[in-house]
């Protein structure tokens, strides 16, 4: 990971003549000690590391509306300063429409660590807010998860099924 995130860091230097203000993170779990300060020494020294984890709910928390739509799309539940509940999928006053079989999950946001000062909520949740608006690798529009979490479970689920034992290889044509 350190040699991944340094490859990264060293493209956007050379692309846009310096490092990053800021570099966030999505993970859907926790950050390990060992995979966190890999990421804190591949950093430049002013470069802030923001640990993000995002997970997805499973209807334990549910937000209802008067009218005949769910919440809206964009909706947020501060818990504190660095954990909310997201709805990123809902209501879009745009379309006038909900699409979605069911009443919306929300993603459960949480900051978990900074390398220096922690962002605001706010900030974090406008950020995966517009990263969940389209996926242009698929042509998407609000799937609910950000592309970053998205894109990582595609290519988890691609290396799981290379390394299935006793299964026929699957044609790379399913997985495009």
């Amino acid at each position: 990971m350190k040699n991944l995130l340094a490859l990264v860091l060293k493209t956007y230097a050379e692309t846009h003549g310096g490092p990053p203000k800021e570099l966030f993170i999505h993970g859907q779990t926790y950050f390990n000690d060992e995979e966190w300060n890999a990421f804190v020494e591949a950093a430049p020294k002013g470069t802030n590391i923001i640990g993000v984890r995002i997970r997805s709910t499973g209807g334990e928390t549910k937000l209802f509306r008067d009218g005949d739509y769910p919440v809206l799309r964009g909706t947020a539940l501060l818990l504190d300063d660095q954990t909310a509940y997201l709805w990123t999928t809902g209501y879009v006053p745009q379309l006038d429409t909900y699409i979605g079989p069911e009443t919306p999950n929300p993603l459960h946001i949480t900051v978990m660590k900074s390398k220096n000062a922690k962002p605001d909520i706010r900030t974090v949740l406008a950020d995966i807010m517009g990263l969940t608006k389209i996926n242009y690798n698929s042509c998407n529009f609000n799937d609910g998860l950000p592309v970053t979490v998205r894109f990582a479970r595609m290519v988890g689920d691609v290396l799981t099924m290379g390394s299935a034992k006793g299964e026929e290889r699957q044609p790379f044509k399913f997985y495009v």
